[in-house]
């Protein structure tokens, strides 16, 4: 009946303050999950937080405060989310859901990293948080989608360094789009943008005239990717101009290659 009043009394205010002072805090969550499955995330989160507020020392609080962060993680209130998911964590470290705890904080990042063009320290964020789910609970459940996601997140950064390097590329800037180049293959060499890298690095040096560089960097893309078709362009740009991928110089190419290669870590 108390959960009937609480759902359908048109004249009641339930963040009125007293408002759910006489309920129980099975009635309160009762309704949070109704709310829930209603598709209303804030106010299943309201409910939630009112056992927080009005029975903290109860066993039921624990789990509303879980909940409290999925409801708001659910209505894509992701600072909210993040907030009392971190406060569970710093009240109840040791229990059961500290784990999906943690990886709702961590989802709460991840979920704003969908565009490249957005800002990259949400992604480091994304990353930190997904690294101490995987590393703190590894045995849980959420683990294996946290080592995916966390690839995934780490993949986007480097989109977003070819994605720059690419920018600076087609205007002539060849200097400093080997630098965004470079940081791929030194950073990010697993993630799938490595093999586009070393080809732009063929065609940035070749810019610049610096063969060396640009024999080293097709060198290396064709021991390991060479059935792409970066591989493809990058040998035809470079027997164009009469040169051949191979190692060549004394360069930082030239260490990657006698690392990668070679099996010479110096």
């Amino acid at each position: 009946m108390a959960l009937a009043f609480l759902a359908g009394c048109s004249g009641f205010d339930p963040r009125a303050e007293g408002s759910l002072d006489n309920y129980t805090p099975e009635e309160i969550f009762q309704r949070g999950e109704v709310e829930l499955d209603r598709g209303q995330g804030d106010d299943a989160a309201f409910y939630f937080g009112e056992i927080e507020r009005l029975y903290p020392y109860s066993e039921l609080a624990k789990r509303a405060l879980i909940m409290q962060a999925f409801a708001y993680h659910s209505d894509q209130d992701y600072p909210n989310s993040r907030a009392a998911a971190q406060r569970y964590l710093d009240f109840y470290p040791a229990e059961e859901d500290a784990a999906y705890a943690q990886y709702l904080l961590a989802l709460s990042y991840y979920d704003q990293i969908d565009e490249i063009g957005r800002d990259q320290g949400l992604t480091f964020q994304a990353l930190q948080a997904l690294r101490a789910v995987i590393e703190l609970y590894p045995d849980s459940e959420y683990a294996r989608s946290s080592i995916l996601k966390f690839d995934l997140a780490f993949d986007h950064l480097a989109a977003k360094e070819m994605e720059i390097g690419r920018y600076y590329l087609r205007r002539n800037h060849f200097a400093a789009s080997v630098n965004r180049f470079r940081v791929v293959v030194e950073d990010f060499q697993t993630t799938s943008h490595t093999p586009e890298a070393l080809h732009r690095l063929v065609e940035a040096y070749l810019s610049l005239g610096l063969t060396d560089e640009a024999q080293t960097a097709g060198a290396i893309l064709g021991y390991n990717y060479q059935d792409t078709e970066w591989y493809a362009d990058s040998y035809a740009l470079l027997t164009g101009q009469g040169l051949e991928a191979r190692s060549a110089g004394d360069n930082w190419l030239s260490a990657i290659y006698r690392q990668v290669v070679r099996g010479e870590w110096l």
